[in-house]
């Protein structure tokens, strides 16, 4: 997160007498940030996670329940997708009518997918795609405000703890789970992991300096991604070369997995958070947050200056800016996207591509190179120096276009390397959008409501997010198949472009116009040119000596 402003503190005058005790929050803040960074870097270490879909197919688990495709579906033409889609919304439809009391005299009952016709096609990926991973998006939704909450109110160790012991559940249910019920559990508690980020992010700001921010944000999520690089090429190595079995690599996940809960103990829970623990930390001599610092006089108010009035006017204020409107409307729309294709893409991988030799299935491999990417382009981003208020919409514009074709290459191949470059190529292109985003939103906010804004944005990503899974992908939804899904996001992305483009088209062509109308500086009379002579010539001695 980069921060607002740098503090500037003013010197005190010398007084004589021993030297001031350092703050005892930042005696030993190197070996904090390291030991940080370390257990970030282990906590990734998973190496069956690239995995977990061929898995729940493989004859291990045989989470396979078939369901009837219609016969136009294996179609690949885009007429014969939207009737497949509008066939399904009417299936939807019905199946509401006939939920209702007054229909239950027909004599069907509602959820009964028996294929009339036995030579129909089945699915083998239907519980995998519209019975369990629809829960994961459920669950986030339901347990990211809380988790949110409790990281600030707790001071992050306690959450980060949790996320490890979370982990840790999830993989005894992944392998010791045999129902669906099961596996539900499993993405509920995948949940809990990924709203407990914010702890893990956030928690290195309470070790150093404002000063720092910056640089120690950049340690802390390079940690991340090394692990997350180092996860998906160990597996990858693991299952091509070695031929080790999925069952072995969750094993493995789940042994490193317990060493990072075993770090999560010992890490050390500061004094001091953004919002709940800002005066206790005062009382007991902990170093004052950023706030408290830029306003020392509001030191006995802060309380009642972050009541949820205070908190709400100044949230309403900053949706005046422009820029902070457009980056978290970005943020929203295609974060959940974004997410529902990560979410689902393996998924896809193992339709595009079934097999039942693990040894070619290189899911990790393109995980490892999607990361990768991601973070050369993140850092690449740092780089891009154009005026962001004329050519920030048709840059998202420009880069939400290539999204929505690299969609459509997933969604249209037969070809597994294709769908695999596709994945690589999208994840880079929204990961070089990122770190400009954060920029955009952070530079003109304090902290404290810098952390409120990309609360709120990821607030409501994940019910846009939870929305669309309910009606594209749950069973008691439109339950589309994986490859009707992708051409659904694809539509989605190209809504998006068109949105950006026009209002790019718009600004840019405001901006030229208004650069005609500019008002010319009005011609001189000869009298005033004349008078004007000696102005330059006493200007243009002074020059030389202005260099000299």
């Amino acid at each position: 997160m980069v921060p607002s402003g740098q503090v500037v503190e003013k010197d005190e005058p010398a007084e004589p007498g021993p030297d001031p005790e350092p703050d005892p929050e930042l005696k030993s803040w190197r070996c904090l940030v390291f030991y940080l960074c370390f257990y970030g870097f282990m906590a990734q270490l998973r190496p069956g996670e690239s995995f977990i879909t061929p898995y729940l197919l493989s004859p291990d688990k045989n989470f396979t329940r078939e369901q009837p495709i219609l016969p136009i579906q294996r179609s690949s033409c885009l007429g014969a997708t939207w009737i497949q889609i509008r066939a399904r919304f009417l299936c939807f439809a019905v199946s509401l009518a006939l939920a209702c009391p007054h229909t239950r005299l027909l004599g069907r009952r509602p959820g009964n997918t028996r294929p009339r016709h036995p030579s129909v096609p089945l699915s083998r990926t239907h519980q995998v795609t519209n019975e369990i991973t629809p829960v994961l998006s459920y669950s986030y939704l339901a347990v990211l405000v809380p988790m949110f909450l409790l990281t600030d109110y707790l001071r992050y160790t306690p959450v980060l703890v949790l996320q490890s012991a979370s982990f840790v559940a999830a993989w005894l249910l992944l392998l010791l789970g045999r129902s669906v019920l099961h596996m539900q559990l499993m993405e509920l508690c995948y949940s809990v992991t990924m709203a407990a980020r914010i702890a893990y992010s956030s928690y290195i700001f309470s070790l150093v300096r404002p000063a720092r921010y910056q640089r120690m944000a950049g340690y802390s999520r390079s940690a991340a991604l090394l692990g997350v690089f180092t996860s998906s090429v160990l597996g990858q190595l693991l299952v091509s070369a070695a031929g080790v079995p999925f069952s072995t690599l969750n094993l493995a996940s789940l042994g490193l997995l317990c060493c990072s809960l075993l770090l999560a103990l010992f890490l050390r829970r500061p004094r001091r958070s953004l919002f709940f623990n800002r005066d206790a930390a005062a009382r007991r001599g902990a170093a004052a947050s950023e706030l408290a610092r830029m306003n020392p006089g509001a030191a006995r108010g802060a309380w009642r200056d972050w009541t949820p009035a205070r908190v709400l006017r100044e949230l309403g204020a900053t949706a005046h800016s422009p820029q902070l409107r457009l980056w978290s409307l970005w943020w929203v729309f295609n974060s959940a996207a974004y997410y529902l294709i990560v979410y689902y893409v393996h998924i896809l991988w193992n339709v595009v591509h079934p097999t039942a030799d693990s040894a070619s299935v290189y899911n990790g491999g393109a995980d490892a190179a999607s990361t990768l990417l991601g973070a050369i382009t993140s850092f690449s981003a740092g780089f891009v120096k154009i005026r962001w208020a004329l050519w920030a919409k048709l840059v998202i514009a420009g880069v939400t276009a290539a999204q929505a074709a690299l969609v459509f290459l997933m969604y249209s191949t037969n070809n597994i390397w294709l769908c695999y470059l596709a994945f690589v190529l999208f994840r880079g292109a929204y990961q070089f959008l990122v770190p400009i985003a954060t920029f955009q939103i952070a530079s003109s906010l304090s902290k404290e409501l810098c952390a409120l804004v990309f609360g709120v944005n990821t607030f409501l990503a994940t019910v846009l997010k939870t929305i669309i899974t309910l009606i594209v992908s749950d069973k008691r939804g439109l339950g589309l198949p994986v490859h009707s899904q992708f051409f659904i996001y694809f539509v989605y992305f190209l809504v998006l472009f068109g949105v950006y483009l026009l209002g790019a088209l718009v600004v840019v062509l405001r901006h030229f116009r208004d650069g005609r109308r500019a008002p010319q500086p009005p011609a001189l009379s000869p009298a005033e040119e004349k008078a004007m002579q000696p102005l330059a010539t006493l200007e243009q001695s002074l020059q030389p000596e202005a260099k000299a």
